[in-house]
């Protein structure tokens, strides 16, 4: 995959360029399960990095724009936060390789930062009305 580019989705098999817009991700998910949770962000119930299942957001920017600026990894319950935290850096690590900086983070858990050429990637716990994980790519404009 291309990152680059765009993200691959395993189920659906379906590539996501990064030129999307709102219009072109609903043509291209909306028999998939495709969710408006608000204007500017839509979700999906997915598989992607050699079949890991998790939530899939799609942030657009502005909100209403055709600017696809974020994917944010998630999952519906964290009753196993070490485990959905060593899962997903597991996945992305198989994928991305190591991370370019690691630092000390909050919550037991290490911060993981890749600087790609046109994204970055960040994974990391912290409070917010308890542990709560974020596992997100951004594109640099």
């Amino acid at each position: 995959m291309d990152i680059d580019k765009g993200f691959q989705l395993e189920e659906p098999a379906v590539f996501i360029p990064w030129e999307v817009t709102e219009q072109g991700l609903v043509d291209l998910l909306s028999t998939h399960g495709l969710r408006k949770v608000t204007r500017g962000y839509f979700t999906i119930t997915c598989r992607s990095l050699s079949g890991m299942a998790h939530e899939l957001g799609f942030h657009f920017t502005p909100r209403g724009g055709d600017f696809l600026h974020e994917l944010e990894f998630f999952r519906r319950s964290y009753a196993d936060q070490k485990g959905s935290y060593d899962e997903f850096q597991e996945h992305f690590e198989l994928h991305f390789g190591r991370p370019t900086s690691t630092n000390p983070g909050t919550e037991g858990f290490p911060t993981h930062t890749w600087n790609l050429k046109r994204v970055e990637i960040v994974h990391f716990i912290f409070d917010r009305f308890g542990p709560e994980e974020h596992m997100r790519i951004k594109r640099k404009y």
